[in-house]
């Protein structure tokens, strides 16, 4: 029962879709409607509209971060379920006919909760990567792929699998991604598309 709550609590935070709430509110219209049709950040950036995309950031992190805290407390162990369970529920809704954003925001969220030291290195890798690249997808992959080698590296095994997990949820999410990267059109940040 524990492990079915956990999971329920962290599916249902995590598929709050901010970035659609906030445009909609925000009078930047449906953004499913525009770019890549995701709810993310990336696509509400697309909107011209900052504040939203940050706030979409921030929000979409945060609903991460609390649905693994909040089962940290309430069901000791099962952190980790409600971590992916949180992705799960992001990036495939059920408000939303199951279509949802990429997980990235959220997978730091979740990142974050389970441990601050991991965090910071993925900031690095992702920091780093985005600046070599300058491909939003590119940084946000190859970090949810570092993200279980740098636990490991740190002296967090027990949450490895949980970070594994996240990153095949997140990866699955950018197969358009991939198939534009391998056709070399792939836009860079800054870039008009």
């Amino acid at each position: 029962m524990e492990l079915l709550f956990a999971a329920l609590t962290g599916y249902l935070l995590g598929s709050i879709p901010f970035g659609l709430l906030l445009t909609r509110f925000g009078g930047a219209g449906d953004v499913r409607q525009i770019g890549s049709g995701s709810i993310g950040a990336t696509n509400v950036l697309r909107t011209g509209r900052k504040g939203l995309a940050a706030a979409t950031v921030l929000l979409d992190a945060g609903k991460g971060l609390v649905a693994v805290l909040l089962a940290d407390r309430l069901w000791p162990g099962m952190a980790g379920v409600a971590a992916v369970a949180a992705i799960a529920g992001h990036c495939f809704p059920l408000w939303l006919k199951f279509k949802g954003g990429k997980g990235f925001a959220t997978a730091a969220g979740v990142c974050l909760a389970l441990s601050w030291q991991v965090m910071l290195a993925c900031a690095a890798v992702w920091a780093a990567t985005l600046a070599i690249s300058r491909i939003s997808s590119v940084s946000s992959m190859t970090t949810v792929i570092a993200a279980p080698i740098l636990a490991w590296l740190l002296g967090f095994p027990s949450i490895v699998t949980t970070l594994v997990a996240v990153a095949a949820i997140v990866i699955i999410q950018h197969r358009a991604n991939i198939g534009r990267l391998m056709r070399g059109e792939e836009p860079k940040v800054g870039s008009k598309k």
